[in-house]
């Protein structure tokens, strides 16, 4: 942006955050060493080889802009960082009292909820502009009452509670609204519990699960080193749910998606009827004779077997429960349990242990317990977002031979938050999301005293977070305020979204004669869309990566290759576990270029298209974009040449993300959808956009036309006039350089 504000002339210090900001860099550590005493050295200088030029970049900003504060690698999660010590609760400016709030590139922004802050996620185009000034807008939400009483029985963990919560949100419908917790039984859930909770709202669609402040709001500050310096009252909401924790019970989630919660009890007969059931969410439509198949191999000199359902990798990961001292000490007893009954983790299970922050290892030192969790194989391998955003790392080879070459559905469980097909591992076909007390039960075949987790433990670890860690304060890094290129980088590239760029906005604009690039169904994830994980060793990024030198071992992730977008526009649409009807029932990354009938790679197919002068859009099912605020996946879609989304529903961020590229999001009426119309995907379409802005309303309904007859009605989601306003500057963030230009 500040070289974009140079070409046109104008001061490129007004490229730099008005508010405050924060960025915790934790999502590229990645799962590499394990059972080792020395994981986390081991995998943090793996990491510092991998990220070196993009940690080098992000160090660079941290002096190149003002107000702002860069977290080192190694301090943590970002949410749990947040909750521990960025969260002020209330800000103090001369004497002047205001509530602090927050928005996050990352979905699960909303654990600050439980602490009483009111943040959300947003994507990182809109961040940008929010960083800039530009106010956010929002069509303003219902809020759901949701009424919490009793308590939770022992053995009942605060996991088990928000999966609970999950299903019964996300069948009651909250996406866009904010849910607000009360009732008796909020004096029964730590704040541990409630930022649990809050976490995983992205998972049942709100916007946010607020927490109001209260007593316990203020024992969790004092608590966490910071200071401490209500009366209930009736409130009105939207609609209302109720749950009586009592009713709470053992569970898991899975084994394709968060709110698809089991009773622990049914588990069994719910995993012989995934083996039966067709391909979907609950299916993987295995053969009955094929069900008892036993994959027999040699693991390292040691004879192993793997079913149908066997575990693989058994992660306590995520911000989602390592921010818990009471789930995170019962994993602790739990393998102490075991090492007093002389079981032990099998040696070709992946186990791993990545807290949200430091904090956690001391307070399991200090309880003895981190001594029983090595033992079972569970040694911390580093601070950060691991197996759950898929950088649980290679499998060893001959588990990952075994699974290939006898296509057995292998299992992961995890102590995360998203548990979507491809994401946690491409050879984890079953994911499901458990306690870490299950984790560790899982990888085998409570409550503890707070004594454990001390105030001095957080301020001990806080007072060093900004200091940094040898590896990156040896890193050196330019002074200039304008960042110099370097043309040859695999990993940070200047991208294209400025280029030719003029002071006098593009205009609204329809769609004519597009091809369809892909034909979705439902629940269509930004996993799906724009992958984090590994970059697959066939695919066009693997292709750019090898042709400019560089070998398969570094190829690290598509998460950590986020600065160049021409690694990430190729990395669009490439999760191996995408369905696009096109395919005919074809499962991984290809499609159907509709004038010759040729499979190519989505990303070759969209750049033939894109040569010949032809527009594309997507067609998709209902919650288009649900899962992590992931910008690359409305910026990836932009660079491929997607004009339009038509879906039946979107995911809040990702129709916002889809708007501040100027893409158009499009919805189907009511009761309609591609299936319902007979559309295929091999039709031309036409959408009748006005190319005035101020004829174009919020909402407003247009015509979409194939060339082979067909007409229906779509709702336009532009939401708001502000977001007609982005449309016409062809973005959010162009908006935003023009109109500080203009001040």
């Amino acid at each position: 942006m500040r070289d974009a504000m140079h070409k046109l002339g104008s001061d490129t210090s007004k490229i730099n955050p008005l508010v405050p900001v924060d960025l915790v860099i934790d999502h590229s550590v990645q799962v590499d060493v394990t059972r080792s005493e020395n994981a986390v050295q081991a995998n943090m200088e793996l990491e510092f080889q991998r990220n070196k030029e993009r940690f080098s970049f992000l160090k660079w900003g941290s002096s190149a802009f003002r107000n702002m504060l860069v977290v080192p690698p190694g301090s943590g999660i970002v949410h749990q960082v947040n909750l521990e010590y960025l969260g002020r609760l209330v800000f103090n400016t001369d004497g002047i009292l205001y509530p602090d709030s927050v928005v996050g590139t990352d979905s699960h922004t909303t654990m600050i909820d439980g602490l009483g802050v009111a943040g959300w996620g947003v994507g990182g185009i809109e961040a940008e502009a929010a960083m800039l000034g530009q106010p956010m807008s929002m069509v303003l939400p219902g809020v759901v009452g949701f009424q919490l009483s009793g308590k939770l029985r022992n053995g009942v963990t605060a996991t088990d509670l928000v999966l609970t919560v999950t299903q019964m949100l996300r069948k009651h419908g909250v996406v866009g609204k904010f849910v607000e917790f009360y009732g008796d039984g909020m004096g029964e859930l730590s704040l541990a519990d409630r930022a649990t909770i809050a976490n995983m709202s992205p998972e049942y669609g709100a916007t946010m699960g607020f927490f109001p402040v209260d007593h316990v709001t203020l024992q969790y500050l004092k608590l966490t080193g910071r200071s401490d310096e209500t009366p209930q009252q009736k409130r009105v909401y939207s609609s209302y749910l109720e749950l009586n924790l009592a009713e709470v019970e053992p569970c898991i989630s899975g084994p394709k998606r968060p709110h698809d919660r089991v009773p622990l009890r049914e588990m069994k007969a719910d995993w012989n009827s995934c083996l039966n059931n067709k391909v979907g969410f609950k299916g993987f439509a295995v053969p009955k004779e094929a069900q008892g198949k036993v994959a027999k191999f040699s693991f390292h000199g040691q004879p192993a077997e793997l079913k149908h359902g066997s575990v693989v990798i058994a992660a306590i990961t995520s911000c989602t429960n390592t921010s818990n001292p009471s789930v995170m000490l019962g994993a602790g007893l739990v393998a102490k349990k075991a090492c007093e009954l002389g079981l032990q983790v099998k040696p070709w299970i992946k186990t791993s242990l990545a807290p949200g922050s430091g904090v956690v290892t001391k307070y399991l030192l200090q309880s003895g317990l981190q001594e029983y969790l090595n033992k079972q194989g569970f040694h911390i391998v580093g601070y950060g977002c691991t197996t759950c955003i898929g950088n649980s790392g290679d499998l060893d080879e001959s588990v990952a031979s075994a699974i290939s070459e006898n296509d057995i559905i292998a299992a992961a469980v995890l102590s995360g938050n998203r548990n979507f097909e491809g994401r946690v591992h491409a050879l984890t076909r079953a994911n499901y999301l458990a306690s870490p007390p299950l984790v560790v039960a899982y990888a085998l075949a409570g409550s503890a005293v707070q004594s454990s987790v001390l105030p001095n433990m957080f301020k001990s670890t806080y007072e060093a977070i900004t200091k940094g860690n040898p590896m990156w304060n040896q890193l050196s890094v330019p002074s200039s305020t304008m960042y110099s290129w370097d043309p040859k980088s695999t990993y940070i590239h200047e991208p294209p979204y400025f280029k030719n760029m003029t002071m006098e906005p593009p205009g609204a604009h329809g769609v004519k004669d597009a091809y369809c690039l892909l034909n979705f169904g439902d629940s269509i994830t930004t996993d799906h869309i724009s992958p984090a994980g590994s970059i697959h060793k066939d695919s066009p990024a693997a292709k750019f990566l090898l042709d400019r030198g560089v070998e398969r071992k570094d190829f690290n992730s598509y998460g950590s290759r986020r600065g160049n977008d021409e690694v990430m526009a190729r990395g669009t649409f490439a999760n191996i576990r995408l369905v696009n009807k096109l395919l005919n029932g074809e499962v991984g990354p290809k499609t159907i270029h509709v004038p010759t009938g040729e499979k190519l790679y989505v990303f070759d197919a969209a750049m033939r298209y894109k040569d010949a002068g032809h527009d594309t859009i997507v067609l998709a099912g209902a919650e288009y974009g649900s899962g992590s605020s992931r910008d690359w996946a409305a910026k990836g879609p932009m660079l491929l040449g997607v004009k339009a989304v038509i879906a039946k529903s979107f995911e809040r961020i990702h129709r916002s993300n889809l708007v501040g590229m100027g893409i158009i999001p499009l919805c189907f009426k009511s009761g309609e959808d591609a299936d319902t119309l007979g559309l295929t995907g091999h039709e031309r379409y036409t959408i009748d956009l006005p190319r005035k802005i101020d004829e174009i309303r919020p909402g407003q309904d247009v015509t979409v036309t194939t060339d082979n007859g067909k007409s229906f009605t779509c709702t336009v989601r532009f939401d708001t006039e502000v977001e007609l306003a982005y449309f016409n500057n062809g973005g959010i963030l162009p908006y935003v350089i023009r109109n500080l230009i203009r001040q």
